[in-house]
């Protein structure tokens, strides 16, 4: 492979898993706490369109990210209601909320849909960018890239070294014992739905404003269902999070580069276009069907609801 092919798509891929590194760590920490939120869809694309219209409006991204963080947040909030308070059932309640947020932004989104904002220009680091090979394609990058590197170090360290992540993680293996003790479960478990919502909508921006600077509807493409699906291929654990995403990036990029390089292929582009997708599949089949390792993962309360007595 020539070098700067070899550059290229590493570069496109770390940009490609980008959103879905920034998403599925906000879901693994809700997961943690033992809620399980499948409103990610909703909330990026919430995220994207709001980001877009005030990026817009204001000319400055960084606005535009503070504001896709703010609604993809809002959006989390109205799940914490239903099911936290309100003790809804939790995966109806995210599908709800998934297609609320699609349909929402589809029909917010809908006087933007001509526009295309100016690129923002990539952040390069001296002296490392030199590097051959991986040096351009690793650090000359957005700013959201280093952030979802400095993100993933931070929820590691916060779910494994500190006191407040041990706390998170007990409260998703036994909020009832955790109670017991006098830690509030329900706020946790708001902080850690917010927390998600936050990244979701991080997430979101990323692609209306760095990815690709324009909004259209159906953008997210499905990377909220992927960012879900990372997080039981990862079983719960960060770093696989990390490797995930960029295996799903790479294979998008592959088949990318497949359809623009010319080659004589059988295969129509329709299916080069889901191999993302049935990559996404095949992997989570082969883990699940040990059970096991599922089971040692997951955290306990999953998906269960809690009320404190007393």
């Amino acid at each position: 492979m020539d070098a700067s092919l070899f550059t290229s798509m590493l570069f496109a891929t770390v940009v490609a898993g980008t959103p879905l590194i920034i998403v599925s760590l906000g879901l693994l920490v809700n997961e943690k706490a033992g809620v399980l939120n499948l409103g990610a869809e909703g909330m990026m694309a919430m995220g994207a369109v709001a980001a877009f219209a005030v990026t817009h409006h204001s000319g400055n991204p960084w606005l535009g990210v503070l504001a896709g963080m703010g609604a993809g947040m809002a959006v989390s909030l109205i799940f914490g209601l239903l099911t936290l308070t309100l003790q809804a059932n939790q995966v109806a309640s995210g599908l709800a909320l998934a297609i609320f947020g699609v349909g929402l932004s589809a029909f917010i989104g809908k006087p933007f849909e001509s526009i295309a904002l100016p690129a923002v220009p990539p952040i390069r680091i001296p002296f490392i960018a030199d590097l051959p090979l991986i040096g351009e394609a690793l650090y000359n990058q957005q700013a959201l890239v280093y952030l979802s590197w400095a993100m993933f170090w931070a929820v590691v360290w916060f779910l494994y070294r500190s006191r407040a992540g041990l706390i998170l993680r007990a409260v998703g293996e036994s909020p009832a014992s955790a109670h017991a003790i006098g830690h509030p479960v329900i706020l946790i478990r708001y902080l850690a739905v917010l927390f998600g919502g936050a990244m979701a909508g991080i997430g979101g921006a990323f692609l209306s404003v760095f990815y690709t600077p324009m909004w259209v509807e159906g953008m997210v493409a499905g990377r909220g269902w992927i960012a879900l699906a990372l997080v039981v291929f990862a079983t719960w654990r960060p770093l696989r999070v990390l490797v995930g995403a960029y295996l799903f990036g790479g294979v998008m990029i592959t088949q990318l580069f497949i359809q623009g390089s010319g080659m004589q292929i059988d295969f129509p582009a329709q299916f080069l276009s889901s191999l993302p997708y049935w990559a996404t599949i095949i992997v989570l089949v082969v883990i699940s069907r040990n059970v096991n390792t599922i089971r040692l993962n997951s955290p306990m309360s999953l998906g269960k609801p809690f009320r404190a007595e007393g």
